[in-house]
């Protein structure tokens, strides 16, 4: 564990990640800045894997990095991620996932954003996918969100619009974190075969509501590795109504009226995703064509709740 006073806390939540937790231990206990300067969460989230023992053995082998293991046996990210960042000693909260590979330099970027960049309330930067083998010849700018790519700009700038970053690479003020109370337990994530997704978009409205300015910087870089595998219909049913089964519960305090116009709101979106799926035909990648379409109808039918 590190001493004294570090700048900012990295929590990483892990569930069933034991292949690929060291490659993210690994990209930040080698930092292009000093160890002092940062420490690292893990929060095991009732993993039935090897993950514990990873992370054990992580700590034993590497006694000099700047690492604390946590458990949390309440399953969904929103609460593991809670629990880590109630154990953050620092005035900085970075959120990565147990399956990324930062950038050497992250940690420095961040930080020197936020010396800059004094007033920001909050930070997102870049996730690229690592795909394993390679990227599947059916995805798409469209879809490759469900496997967590993000680029909202080649500059530095203030979300707008609407827009936020992702939960597997994002960074808020701890005491605006806790002023808000954090994510969500009603958007947990992944509770057995369930998703209720929406955490991160959650958590950054209501520190918008706050006043705060979010940014996103394209410096600030982390892989996302992707077993293409596992990209089964299944799998991205689970992500992509997830998506609309959280919107749902994000909206429904608001009354039918709210449902409504997001039901319009889908709709339209889905009609988009046929326009799209059929100019990837036209254009000789019929390939494309149908996850673009199937990925807004599992949206919608998350938003009605269907198993």
């Amino acid at each position: 564990m590190v001493t004294g006073n570090p700048k900012i806390s990295v929590v990483i939540c892990t569930y069933n990640r034991d292949r690929y937790l060291t490659g993210a231990l690994d990209s930040l206990s080698t930092q292009t800045i000093g160890t002092e300067n940062y420490e690292v969460i893990i929060v095991n989230n009732a993993s039935t894997d090897d993950t514990a023992t990873v992370c054990r053995m992580y700590l034993t082998e590497h006694p000099e990095a700047p690492i604390t293991y946590l458990e949390e046996n309440r399953q969904g990210a929103s609460f593991a991620r809670n629990t880590g960042a109630a154990a953050a000693r620092s005035p900085l909260l970075c959120f990565m996932d147990d399956d990324a590979v930062a950038k050497q330099d992250y940690i420095e970027r961040i930080l020197a954003f936020f010396q800059e960049v004094p007033g920001a309330g909050g930070l997102g930067g870049r996730i690229i996918p690592r795909y394993i083998p390679a990227e599947p010849a059916w995805m798409s700018h469209y879809v490759s969100s469900l496997v967590g790519h993000f680029h909202y700009s080649n500059e530095r700038s203030a979300f707008s619009g609407g827009k936020y970053p992702l939960e597997s690479n994002m960074i808020v003020r701890t005491e605006d974190f806790r002023e808000i109370g954090g994510f969500s337990s009603a958007l947990p994530g992944v509770v057995g075969s369930v998703r209720i997704g929406g955490e991160g978009k959650d958590l950054f409205y209501r520190l918008m509501q706050l006043g705060r300015v979010i940014y996103y910087d394209p410096a600030v870089v982390v892989e996302h590795v992707v077993e293409t595998e596992k990209l089964t219909p299944a799998y991205l049913y689970r992500v992509a109504s997830g998506i609309g089964r959280g919107e749902r519960v994000r909206i429904e305090k608001k009354g039918w009226p709210a449902l409504l116009f997001k039901t319009i709101e889908y709709l339209f979106k889905l009609g988009a995703a046929i326009v799209l799926g059929m100019g990837y035909a036209l254009q000789g990648n019929p390939a494309k064509t149908m996850p673009v379409i199937q990925f807004r109808i599992d949206a919608l039918k998350g938003l009605f709740n269907q198993p």
